[in-house]
């Protein structure tokens, strides 16, 4: 057994076989982290000392990035003594990960391609989460997949989620052919680490596709907290029908800034990518908190974009879409 050590002063054992990810979250520490297969790269950390082994993929570092010294907490254990420069995720330390049943209370198609599904739980159950955090549902066949909760928890406890219609997806046949309100199904949770961090910061959400559901429920904390300064949204899409949600907060100062990468003649908003809109529209970022969600091109993207142009490296938040439906 060996001893981490965090830049905040907290420690945990962890095991020659366990991730470094898992072995924090058992000993009830929580550390940045998204897709948890070593593909987002949301869990990349420097280890200042010690040696680690590689247990799985860490298809998310660059060569520069491994030959730096960094490594993903997913994909590595501790060989001896490590010190890793991160620190821990206090707030999500207090909230279980569990297993849970579900019906399907609602489904309702929103685009051609994007399904809107609620969710409801037995009477009485509760289950608490941050906006921003994602579950796995497990379907009847017992095949498992990530959907990012669509909402800031509810009153009745329903849970939404925005799913999309992906080729070849294991589930695609399930989600958009066979499933009907009130089917039982499993679900776990809830994962990852992207949620809003309480800094009195200029907000901007960076969103493609359904990686607008995890913005959606930030928002609409926002929108519960009162908060009274400026909030950017730029959903970037293919088409129109790409933005398959009205965007209405009327209690927010939100502006909000669609964007297409392939418009036709007819479309009279922005064209490009939503980094080069932010950019665009941003010229200060140093007081500026960037949460993103969405391809995996498009967050390494932003971010290198971003920090070039004066965001700070710690005012970057990010949670990858992998394939998976």
């Amino acid at each position: 057994m060996s001893s981490v050590t965090l830049t905040n002063g907290r420690s945990f054992d962890a095991g020659a076989d366990e991730t470094l990810l898992d072995a924090a979250r058992r000993q009830g520490l929580v550390l940045e982290h998204s897709c948890r297969t070593g593909r987002c790269g949301v869990c990349k950390a420097p280890v200042l000392a010690g040696e680690t082994r590689r247990l799985g993929s860490e298809e998310a570092l660059t060569a520069v990035e491994q030959a730096q010294g960094l490594v993903l907490t997913c994909a590595r254990a501790a060989v001896t003594d490590v010190s890793l420069g991160i620190g821990d995720l206090g707030r999500l330390a207090e909230i279980r990960v569990r297993t849970l049943p579900a019906r399907i209370d609602s489904l309702e198609v929103v685009a051609t391609d994007v399904l809107l599904v609620v969710l409801r739980m037995p009477p009485g159950t509760s289950f608490d989460y941050l906006p921003g955090q994602y579950i796995d549902v497990i379907a009847p066949s017992g095949a498992r997949r990530s959907y990012s909760l669509a909402g800031a928890p509810r009153a009745d406890g329903k849970l939404e989620l925005h799913i999309r219609q992906v080729p070849g997806g294991e589930l695609r046949a399930w989600w958009f052919g066979t499933a009907k309100a009130n089917d039982l199904l499993r679900f776990e949770g809830p994962f990852g680490t992207f949620h809003r961090r309480d800094k009195a910061l200029v907000t901007i959400f960076m969103v493609t596709g359904t990686g607008y559901a995890p913005a959606r429920a930030m928002l609409q904390e926002l929108t519960a907290q009162n908060v009274t300064g400026p909030v950017w949204l730029y959903w970037g899409g293919r088409r129109p029908a790409d933005h398959y949600d009205s965007v209405q907060f009327p209690r927010l100062d939100l502006h909000y800034v669609p964007v297409l990468s392939r418009a036709g003649v007819d479309w009279q908003g922005r064209r490009g990518y939503i980094q080069e809109a932010v950019l665009a529209d941003h010229h200060d970022l140093s007081g500026t908190a960037v949460y993103a969600c969405g391809s995996g091109a498009m967050i390494h993207s932003a971010r290198e974009r971003l920090q070039a142009a004066g965001l700070p490296a710690g005012h970057f938040y990010s949670d990858a879409l992998v394939a998976s439906n």
